[in-house]
């Protein structure tokens, strides 16, 4: 699709949201919903992709410079006028243009992979993504003549009460030829009870004229949601960790209560890992194969779980390297440590890894016996084979030498008899 241009519409303020953050900032599953279409488009191989920024613009723009150009529509008049944006960038260009909106992350890669293959094949000049809704409140409807042909998009707010009865909508993607709608764009009038200038009305315009005007319809009404409330963010966060879940599952992975499980995207796990209920993991994390996670477990980004590793219950790690077999099975905070192999971190373990001012490093070595309620005041180190007894201190820079066994507060190590 190399001939293709994304336009991205992420510039509306999201009243209904009440907050302070930028709509599209708002995450599902880890990700601000805006890098789902952004991440959509460069999957399709679309090089080119602009972003229409409006309300909080240099906030979202920090957030994903490099990844999208920028257009921005300072006062808030429509979609026609957001898109309109975007033609300085576009004054040679004459392919295709498919419209994708900021706060709609669920929209998947078959669905708009259909989209295009229907414009191609019908030849039209502008293709609208549609959807069957049982609820179709907040959505513009989609109206048919009565040989069913598209007819016009109508907004609920300008819609008559029969028009509001119809339940296919419009999912605010599209795809258009450039010159055409370029040309029609110009040609729109805020003539309706928001006074906005309406990219639904391109199509009516361009049928008119006597262009092509098609219509695909999405395989689920899940897809098409748009999100302006945070009810409707968190039921997006719920469809998508489903659809992880299911992939992962599809990979090998055993997920043994979907409902109590939390993954976010950008995780990977390697096959035979069994994932159990009440389990948090953050993105950004990777754990391997055949490796036991849960219950009760968080594993927060920057974290590495090895093959044959165990993370059992009330167990949080964060930014930490966990050694393969190694065992943390039990009520322990390891942060920002690295262990090594067929190690066992016993009960109530805590790795002490902020002293009020920055993060340091523990580092506990291959075939350490770490007895239950140590605690390591980084930066320390254990080294190869060494143990601790229950209860023990490690206090900051006191390292453990290989094969030491040290016990109390603060920990010494205990003599050998002759």
């Amino acid at each position: 699709m190399s001939a293709t241009v994304c336009l991205i519409l992420a510039a509306g303020q999201g009243k209904r949201m009440k907050s302070a953050t930028a709509k599209v900032l708002h995450e599902v599953c880890g990700r601000p919903m805006l890098w789902y279409p952004i991440h959509l488009a460069k999957s399709l191989g679309i090089r080119k992709i602009i972003t229409v920024i409006g309300h909080r613009g240099e906030e979202v723009k920090r957030r994903f410079l490099g990844l999208t150009e920028f257009a921005w529509q300072k006062k808030h008049l429509g979609t026609a006028d957001a898109v309109l944006k975007c033609a300085p960038f576009l004054k040679s260009f004459d392919g295709n243009v498919i419209v994708l909106c900021g706060d709609a992350p669920l929209l998947k890669k078959e669905t708009v992979r259909e989209l295009f293959r229907r414009h191609d094949h019908s030849r039209a000049q502008a293709t609208i993504l549609t959807a069957i809704m049982e609820d179709a409140s907040g959505y513009g409807r989609i109206v048919r003549n009565s040989l069913g042909d598209f007819e016009t998009i109508c907004e609920e707010k300008d819609a008559t009460p029969e028009e509001r009865g119809i339940k296919e909508i419009n999912t605010g993607a599209y795809v258009f030829s450039w010159p055409h709608l370029k040309k029609y764009l110009t040609q729109i009038y805020a003539e309706n009870k928001q006074r906005e200038f309406y990219l639904t009305d391109a199509p009516l315009l361009m049928r008119r004229a006597g262009l092509k005007v098609e219509t695909a319809a999405t395989l689920s009404s899940g897809e098409a949601m748009g999100i302006n409330t945070r009810v409707e963010l968190s039921e997006a966060n719920r469809i998508m960790n489903q659809r992880l879940l299911k992939e992962r599952a599809d990979q090998g992975v055993t997920i043994i209560d979907s409902s109590t499980t939390f993954i976010e995207e950008g995780v990977k796990i390697g096959a035979d890992t069994t994932i159990y209920p009440f389990t948090y993991i953050e993105k950004g994390v990777i754990i391997g194969k055949s490796c036991s996670v849960g219950p009760f477990s968080k594993i927060r980004s920057g974290s590495v779980i090895r093959d044959h590793a165990v993370v059992g219950s009330f167990v949080e790690i964060v930014r930490s390297d966990i050694g393969s077999h190694t065992h943390v099975k039990h009520l322990t905070y390891l942060g920002d440590a690295k262990v090594g192999s067929y190690t066992n971190i016993g009960a109530g373990t805590i790795t002490a890894n902020f002293n009020g001012k920055s993060k340091n490093k523990t580092v506990i070595g291959d075939r350490v016996f770490i007895g239950c309620d140590t605690v390591l005041v980084a930066p320390v180190k254990i080294g190869n084979k060494a143990r601790t007894g229950a209860g023990a201190v490690i206090p900051r820079g006191k390292n453990v030498k290989a094969g030491e066994t040290v016990v109390g507060v603060p920990a010494r190590p205990i003599r050998k008899k002759k």
